[in-house]
């Protein structure tokens, strides 16, 4: 059996594993905080630290990478990263051949997950498989025929980068503005400016007063409590977002979009439900009723599932 080391590199973790790229259980598995203050050298000198640790003890043949940010996977470059300095241009592949002496592969980190979804998770035995991730940003991967589409293009399937409407002529106006966590806490609080509901807006004052900080799960809890603008935000979230992923529908025919990330958590009746109608009312009408919309299955391990599964092919 292949031992692979796979390599999760994000904006706020770093997570390594031993697996054999076939969806089975990690022979080992470690995760670390990311210091972004470090920038992209504190994230390599733990890569070599805690990889050597695990080569040292397992019989590593490849190594796979996801990597949270644009990158050139035919040449194995890292293009840059939104959260942490450092990254513009680095050789990623061969910087981990040189360390680890096997062969290594680089892949964006959501399609390394969309792969693993695919591959071992909810797309599992589907044709054509895309991946959604909804949390600090919007992401997304296809796979067709258990192989990634887009190698070797600068990006690819980045749905969270479509832009809803003719109207949305800026690159800030975009779907993950939107239906991203942090474009749902901003909604709430431009609602609070303009919003004539004065409960609401004392509710969510309140929550702001107890609890410091809004997230995307609050907005969810407030929202099924019956606050106004709370539900507001997340019926603007779904309902992009649902646009969005009927786009997708239609162009590829998908047969499963599979949903990850934190913003996901928020549930079916609150995020699942309201998010298959939008895309019911915006999809092409004779794809109806041919394509199912479920939550990711790997949990957090997906993409470091993702990046074995990219090196063992």
């Amino acid at each position: 059996m292949m031992s692979i080391l796979g390599i999760e590199v994000g904006g706020t973790k770093l997570q390594l594993g031993i697996g054999a790229g076939d969806g089975s259980g990690f022979v080992a598995f470690e995760r670390r905080d990311i210091d972004i203050a470090k920038g992209a050298a504190g994230i390599l000198t733990q890569i070599e630290h805690t990889g050597h640790e695990l080569v040292a003890a397992h019989p590593v043949q490849r190594v796979g990478i996801g990597f949270g940010g644009p990158v050139d996977s035919t040449l194995g470059r890292v293009i840059k990263s939104i959260q942490v300095a450092g990254w513009d241009d680095v050789p990623l592949a061969a910087w981990c051949e040189e360390k680890f002496g096997v062969p290594a592969v680089l892949g964006n980190d959501c399609d390394c997950a969309a792969l693993a979804e695919a591959s071992f998770g909810a797309g599992k035995d589907s044709r054509t498989v895309f991946y959604v991730t909804v949390g600090t940003g919007v992401g997304g991967g296809l796979v067709i025929d258990g192989k990634l589409h887009g190698k070797g293009r600068p990006a690819v399937a980045e749905i969270g980068q479509l832009r809803p409407g003719i109207n949305a002529d800026t690159p800030a106006a975009t779907v993950e503005s939107y239906a991203a966590g942090p474009g749902i806490v901003a909604a709430v609080m431009r609602c609070l400016e303009t919003s004539d509901d004065e409960v609401a807006k004392h509710e969510l004052r309140h929550w702001q007063k107890e609890e410091s900080a809004l997230n995307a799960k609050a907005v969810a809890d407030l929202a099924a409590s019956g606050n106004s603008i709370a539900q507001s935000a997340i019926h603007q979230a779904t309902c992009v977002l649902g646009w969005a992923i009927a786009q997708v529908i239609t162009l590829t025919a998908a047969d499963v979009v599979v949903i990850g990330g934190g913003v996901s958590l928020i549930g079916e009746e609150r995020f699942f439900q309201p998010l298959n109608r939008e895309v019911a009312r915006y999809v092409f009408p004779p794809l109806a009723n041919s394509y199912r919309i479920l939550p990711a299955a790997l949990g957090e391990e997906v993409v470091v599932h993702g990046a074995v599964a990219l090196a063992a092919t």
